[in-house]
């Protein structure tokens, strides 16, 4: 199989800009954010990128007792993008063994766990609180919807858990141990208890609730942490000659993916170890860093994670850095976390299928120390954008990177 030989040909998202690939890239395309107030009981003010989102064309009321939101949206948005591929109805048996499910999820239900701690409605503990919270279960649910019958995985590592997932899912087509592969994540955290947990480790973005639009300013010398988001994106995976035999349309090709270890702290991002993940990817992919026009960055708005990012960037670019656009759509649809890869992986597949780049919004002044070409609002086309990239560096030091072409 050459090396571009990875079909995305499908996509479907919950996101916090709607359940629609393309309407969600307009609306990032106009700089649009959905971070909002949420919690106004806690103590100190919280912001978060939620989804509106109807369970009831997926899940009867009686299977919802058992099914956090972190699958209801996993759900939802596999089949739209299954369907958006051609593909509908379950698979016959020998099919369904050559199919295979690859979920990135940082940490599973966490609905279902913040009821169990605060003892639910009836002050017991649900008893299908474990199946609801395991962070298997998006997976298996897909699973069981479709009869996949093939490997159903799920990868946890933190920021990098879906893209790792897409990558792994690329690998196994390119082995010829599946067929066809439905790739992606889903995250549901967006719960008193785990937004206490992350305003103590003092990562998120401040501002007071008249302000939350415009909190995230990733790069920005004025930045001061994400905001969470939730949400699910997936990708339908095919080799090319496959993807061409069905007549199926091709939004772009996987070229090349990389992962790497910091193995240096367990929060601090290191500069060395992303840059390995990036050259990976480009050298997978057949890419000279002068032929990628754009990056989709981790971007968080950290004090310390975005200098560092820029200079991995550097490291690998070198003097074609100023040639790079970049931008990190965090500032708009927040930090999705075990989800972020696969939102962002979509957002770079559409912008290569679109000729349009999305903006890094909310940058009044650039950070000296991040000097890098940022997309600038309303400076969105790129009509000669052949080749990009999209990057998640997660705690735990895992670095990942996925290259794009255009189909």
């Amino acid at each position: 199989m050459s090396q571009a030989g990875i079909a995305v040909t499908g996509l479907g998202v919950v996101s916090p800009h709607g359940q629609s690939p393309h309407a969600m890239f307009e609306a990032l395309l106009r700089g649009e954010s959905a971070i909002q107030p949420v919690f106004p009981e806690l103590a100190k003010p919280a912001l978060a990128a939620t989804v509106a989102f109807d369970a009831s064309p997926w899940f009867s009321k009686l299977q919802l007792a058992g099914v956090d939101r972190v699958s209801q949206l996993a759900v939802a948005a596999a089949e739209s993008a299954l369907d958006d591929a051609g593909l509908q109805g379950p698979w016959a048996e020998n099919d369904g063994e050559r199919v295979g499910i690859y979920v990135g999820c940082g940490m599973g239900g966490a609905s279902a766990l913040e009821t169990a701690y605060r003892g639910g409605a009836s002050g017991r503990v649900p008893p299908l609180t474990i199946p609801a919270f395991m962070p298997n279960a998006p997976a298996s649910h897909i699973a069981m919807r479709r009869r996949v019958l093939g490997p159903v995985l799920t990868y946890s590592v933190a920021c990098a858990s879906s893209a790792i997932a897409i990558a792994e899912a690329a690998k196994a087509i390119e082995s010829g141990e599946v067929d066809l592969a439905i790739a992606g994540g889903s995250e549901a955290l967006i719960v008193p208890g785990v937004m206490l947990a992350w305003q103590a480790m003092q990562t998120l973005a401040c501002a007071p609730p008249e302000e939350a639009a415009t909190a995230v300013r990733p790069f920005a010398a004025d930045r001061s942490g994400f905001a969470l988001g939730e949400g699910a994106a997936f990708l339908v995976l095919e080799s090319a000659q496959r993807a061409a035999a069905r007549g199926a349309r091709s939004y772009a090709r996987l070229a090349g993916w990389g992962s790497s270890c910091d193995a240096s702290h367990l929060t601090k991002p290191d500069a060395a170890g992303q840059a390995r993940a990036l050259r990976a990817a480009l050298r997978k992919a057949g890419l000279s860093p002068e032929q990628v026009g754009y990056c989709n960055a981790h971007g968080t708005a950290t004090r310390i994670g975005d200098p560092i990012e820029c200079e991995a960037l550097a490291q690998v670019w070198g003097n074609a850095l100023g040639e790079l656009r970049v931008s990190s759509t965090k500032a708009l649809h927040g930090h999705l976390l075990g989800a972020a890869g696969a939102l962002e992986a979509v957002i770079t597949v559409l912008a290569l299928h679109h000729h349009a780049v999305p903006p890094n919004m909310h940058v009044s002044e650039p950070d000296a120390a991040c000097a890098l070409n940022l997309v600038a609002p309303g400076d969105t086309a790129a009509p000669t954008l052949e080749a990009a990239v999209s990057s998640s560096f997660a705690f735990g030091g895992t670095n990942a990177a996925l290259a794009f072409r255009r189909a």
